[in-house]
């Protein structure tokens, strides 16, 4: 599926809090003692380590609120691999401008990277199976739908983007109604028909009684290879099966190969290394 850029009504805020945030109260005032007013300058965006780029519009936003006179070309889009030393973009205009988002856009590039290239190591090393590599609701406040756009630039999928998207009932929503049963028949009678429920499980008995009830999803949380198997076993595809729990690109095949539908990595968005990216000047 193609990737579907952002609207820019959602990320302008991002953008424009954190050129605010950088700029201060006066200013680059390092740039303007140093660049003079009228000076033009052109440079790249270098990708430092191979990886998945993503992010690149928000860097252009970036420039463009900073001075409208910047000049942004994008050269890899996102989502596309990259070597060390490949261009990703050029940007040519006011030095003053270039150099006070500097920051902001290589910030935005950088993380935004990092994510997209973490999901694509998961979802190559699960290649040929049916699992997807799905995120979680684990992202930087304010930033989850940027976030969440990078795990799809690198090829995975988005679970919930917020609290209201689905039912997801977890272990403390299970303490709190006294079993998985009652918890899934309160969510039953609270949300409308177009509200899927899903139900968090650890054990092949509380799965028992969550397909009982008539989830539409199982998550299968921090189970074993041969536990994974027997859940797929049982699910037999009467609810979609999610497995979760310290994934890594080196245990997310054993994962997938026990024939889940989804597999569910928090990390992505918590703390995925960024992709170092530079701006280098034509100079």
């Amino acid at each position: 599926m193609p990737l579907v850029p952002l609207p820019q009504i959602i990320v302008e805020p991002l953008v424009r809090a954190a050129l605010l945030e950088d700029v201060g109260r006066a200013g680059d005032v390092t740039t303007d003692a140093i660049a003079p007013a009228g000076l033009a300058i052109t440079g790249a965006f270098v990708s430092r380590q191979p990886g998945v780029i993503a992010g690149l519009d928000l860097a252009r936003l970036a420039f463009a609120l900073m001075d409208p006179k910047i000049a942004f070309e994008i050269e890899k889009p996102d989502g596309e691999r990259v070597g060390a030393g490949d261009a990703v973009a050029r940007v040519s205009g006011p030095a003053r401008g270039i150099l006070g988002a500097e920051r902001v856009a290589l910030n935005f590039v950088s993380r935004l990277s990092g994510i997209a290239s973490a999901t694509a190591a998961i979802v190559e090393s699960v290649a040929g199976t049916k699992a997807r590599i799905v995120c979680t609701r684990k992202t930087t406040p304010t930033f989850r739908a940027i976030e969440k756009y990078a795990v799809r630039a690198g090829g995975g999928a988005n679970h919930r983007f917020g609290l209201d998207d689905a039912v997801l009932i977890k272990d403390n929503h299970v303490a709190i109604a006294g079993g998985v049963a009652p918890a899934v028949r309160r969510a039953k009678a609270h949300v409308g028909h177009l509200v899927k429920i899903e139900v968090e499980v650890d054990t092949l008995a509380q799965l028992d009684e969550a397909l009982a009830e008539g989830v539409d999803a199982v998550l299968l949380d921090n189970m074993g290879p041969d536990d994974l198997r027997r859940a797929v076993d049982r699910i037999a595809g009467r609810a979609i099966s999610e497995a979760s729990g310290r994934v890594t690109p080196q245990s997310a095949p054993a994962i997938a190969a026990t024939g889940v539908d989804l597999i569910s990595v928090g990390w992505l968005t918590h703390s995925a290394p960024i992709l170092d990216v530079g701006l280098d000047l034509d100079c």
